[in-house]
């Protein structure tokens, strides 16, 4: 149950940083008079009009406040639980034994959203 909260605390505290980053790049998908693009304009007006809120607290410390504190409980969860680090070494033996499969597939899937970013912005010009 506590990683349960700690797993949604952190979602909320990093969502705003999320917020900023996903308007930064919807705003360069469209020309700005055109939904989304708009909106998240207006976020990132928002965040720049308020540097010591928007800057300092949700884009550094509550993210740092994330790094920390899930360093922390993936450490512990680490060190208590043998289940974890069992797991954790099949999964790697798994990749590495698919690890040309997987690159592929990493490769694919890049250059699918390399498609997608430019397709869209050759839509917009």
């Amino acid at each position: 149950m506590t990683k349960r909260l700690i797993a949604a605390a952190e979602l909320l505290l990093v969502f705003p940083a999320v917020l900023f980053m996903g308007s930064l790049f919807v705003r360069q998908i469209q020309p700005q008079q055109y939904q989304p693009a708009h909106a998240a304009e207006q976020i990132l007006e928002w965040y720049a009009a308020r540097p010591h809120v928007g800057l300092w607290i949700l884009l550094i410390l509550m993210p740092f406040t994330v790094l920390v504190s899930g360093a922390g409980v993936l450490l512990r969860s680490w060190n208590r639980e043998a289940a974890l680090r069992q797991t954790t070494k099949a999964a790697l033996l798994i990749i590495r034994s698919h690890a040309a499969t997987l690159f592929v597939a990493a490769c694919t899937l890049t250059a699918g959203g390399i498609l997608a970013v430019v397709a869209l912005h050759v839509l917009t010009d």
